[in-house]
C-alpha cells in the first residue's frame, strides 16, 4: 500500500508542476512584484477561462499533494 501512494505522490507532484508552469504570470517587473501580491490578496484580480481551470487544478492537486504526504509519512508507517 505505502508503494502505491508514493507512486500516486510523483504522479501528482509531476502534475502540480505542469500546471504550475502552464500559468500565466500576473504581472511584470518589480513594481508589478509588490502590488500584484496585494492585488491577489485583496481578490481584485479573477481568473478566467483557461487561467481559472489552471488555478483550480492547482489547488486540488495541492491539496492532494499534501494528504499523500501525510498518508505516506504517518499513516502507512
Amino acid at each position: 500500500m505505502a508503494g502505491v501512494v508514493n507512486v500516486l505522490l510523483v504522479i501528482d507532484a509531476i502534475i502540480m508542476i505542469v500546471l504550475i508552469l502552464l500559468q500565466s504570470g500576473k504581472s511584470e517587473g518589480l513594481s508589478g512584484a509588490i502590488s500584484g501580491g496585494a492585488e491577489q490578496l485583496f481578490g481584485k484580480q479573477k481568473a478566467r477561462g483557461a487561467d481559472l481551470i489552471l488555478h483550480r487544478g492547482t489547488v486540488i492537486t495541492g491539496t492532494l499533494f499534501f494528504i499523500l504526504a501525510f498518508l505516506s509519512a504517518y499513516v502507512l508507517q
